[in-house]
């Protein structure tokens, strides 16, 4: 029996190495989004790529609070006039009652507008453009941050490279026309309503949906006017650009935030869905720093975190409102870490509060004394307190907030508060309901096992799926015949109106053949009376 040299079955062992993996390839970045929870998700992306070897460039608005030594950040930072412009969009969001999603959808468009400018003019940036422009410069893959810009896939067709999508969200109606997600409206669920999983919607939340979707596709037809002027706008002066509408076309898959199994609704998804919710929580928590560990160490009745997200700041809320928590949760027995981000001008001063301008949140949600989340219900934020299987209490704000604070209580993982109406009373039967009743913390810890529960990492999922679109060159083989279908072909209209053409045919003429034996059948008894008078 031949027996295989050392030599042999090492190169037969680097063979499959070499095959099986993508060795050091050049990604490029796009994450222009000025939330920093959405760059927050896409930087754990970059991070993943980057610690296993890829070269990673990143171009940004504002500083990336995830990073990596390895990542070359490319900021076109906002000026001091637009950081006030965009600190009042958020106070007037955080002043209005976005209780519906779809309605704060439309509400917020005029307020959207500078956002999404400002993301339109950083593609029209020089430095941006350097990118494609110095025939130097060579990216095997594009990972573009997802926030209402599918005119930015064009920089993908400029560098000639694959794109993937990096959306910090579930799939839903917005992303029809990227992956080819086919609808269904009859039985999930639209952002805005919460049904508990493995249910089935009511006729009337059936009615609702169906309206939400119909308001779904007039706010997508809005966006995807502003992102063909906008596409127009940047790249209209080249030839070689396709049109807009085949720009979905090049992308090879999109990595949601999600995970369906666990979170629902369950839904068709085709293989270009990667569901990696979760991505921006570490397999083992990193040390707090010194303060923040000491306090929570010390915290012999449990401890509660405070914190209403990166883009609304405590300044945004009325005074009263802030004054009103201050004096609920000084009361308490445990210990308070409150992200507040004006420390010379804080509600108030107490022993068993801890302010503190940034917060490292997931590391502290990881924290044994940690028993209650007050969180704005953002979608990072509700998803790390699942996975560390921490109760909440939801203070929603604006945007997907409210129906994110909605699904969270129909689960049985918290409460919810209107913040714009809180008041001291009702805040603290809240707490003392969650901090005192065990039914919310068994309830999010049971979810948390089953959220845990995966084949594979969302980090492993992420740096799979991107080598593999390199490895197989965009991998088009993944693409939703969908993308290469006009809505008419996509729905079967062309089918239902040739039926329609063949059953009215068919009516005409059966009614005239009936017509003629009809008449044929008249005629008969006449003739035969004529023969029998002869």
């Amino acid at each position: 029996m031949d027996r295989s040299s050392p030599q042999t079955v090492l190169l037969a062992l680097l063979s499959v190495l070499l095959i099986g993996g993508c060795q050091g390839g050049n990604i490029l970045g796009v994450f222009t989004s000025i939330s920093p929870s959405h760059l927050i998700i896409h930087m754990s992306m970059a991070k993943v790529l980057a610690e296993n070897g890829h070269n990673v460039t990143v171009v940004t608005v504002l500083k990336p609070s995830v990073n990596h030594k390895d990542i070359t950040v490319v900021q076109i930072p906002m000026t001091e006039e637009e950081h006030k412009i965009m600190s009042a969009t958020m106070s007037h969001l955080a002043s209005k009652d976005n209780g519906n999603m779809v309605i704060s959808m439309f509400r917020s468009m005029g307020r959207m507008q500078f956002m999404m400018d400002k993301m339109r003019d950083i593609m029209k940036d020089q430095r941006v453009k350097d990118l494609y422009e110095n025939k130097n410069n060579k990216f095997d893959l594009v990972l573009l941050g997802y926030f209402l810009n599918t005119y930015q896939l064009g920089i993908a067709h400029k560098l000639k490279a694959p794109i993937v999508i990096a959306a910090s969200m579930p799939p839903n109606e917005l992303f029809k026309s990227i992956v080819g997600n086919p609808s269904a409206a009859s039985f999930v669920p639209a952002m805005n309503m919460a049904v508990e999983r493995g249910e089935v919607m009511t006729f009337v939340q059936r009615i609702q949906n169906f309206f939400t979707n119909i308001a779904m596709e007039v706010f997508i037809a809005i966006i995807k006017n502003y992102n063909a002027n906008s596409y127009k706008e940047i790249y209209g002066d080249d030839p070689n650009m396709p049109a807009f509408e085949e720009l979905g076309k090049n992308v090879s898959l999109a990595f949601f935030t999600s995970h369906a199994l666990s979170e629902g609704p369950i839904r068709p998804n085709v293989p270009a869905v990667i569901e990696v919710g979760g991505i921006q929580i570490t397999d083992k928590p990193n040390p707090l720093p010194k303060q923040l560990a000491e306090f929570l160490s010390n915290a012999d009745n449990g401890a509660i975190l405070l914190s209403l997200g990166s883009n609304v700041k405590s300044s945004h809320l009325k005074s009263d409102t802030n004054n009103k928590i201050f004096n609920v949760l000084s009361k308490l027995k445990q210990r308070i870490i409150w992200k507040w981000e004006d420390l010379d001008n804080t509600p108030g001063k107490s022993d068993n509060i801890l302010y503190s301008k940034w917060l490292p949140q997931d590391d502290i949600l990881a924290h044994p004394n940690i028993t209650l989340f007050i969180t704005h219900a953002g979608k990072g934020g509700i998803t790390e307190a699942q996975y560390h299987g921490k109760p909440m209490l939801a203070l929603p704000i604006f945007a997907d907030q409210p129906s994110n604070a909605l699904r969270m209580v129909k689960y049985g993982f918290g409460l919810s508060l209107s913040l714009l109406t809180l008041e001291e009373e009702p805040f603290k039967e809240s707490l003392t309901e969650l901090l005192e009743n065990p039914h919310y913390t068994h309830k999010v810890k049971t979810f948390s096992a089953l959220y845990r529960d995966r084949p594979i990492s969302a980090r492993e999922s992420v740096l799979f799926w991107c080598e593999y679109v390199m490895r197989h060159h965009g991998a088009p083989h993944l693409q939703s015949p969908l993308l290469k279908m006009n809505y008419i072909e996509a729905n079967n209209l062309d089918v239902l109106a040739l039926l329609v053409v063949i059953i009215i045919v068919f009516i005409y003429i059966s009614k005239y053949v009936i017509s003629a034996i009809i008449r044929k059948l008249k005629e008969k008894p006449k003739n035969t009376n004529k023969i029998k008078k002869h």
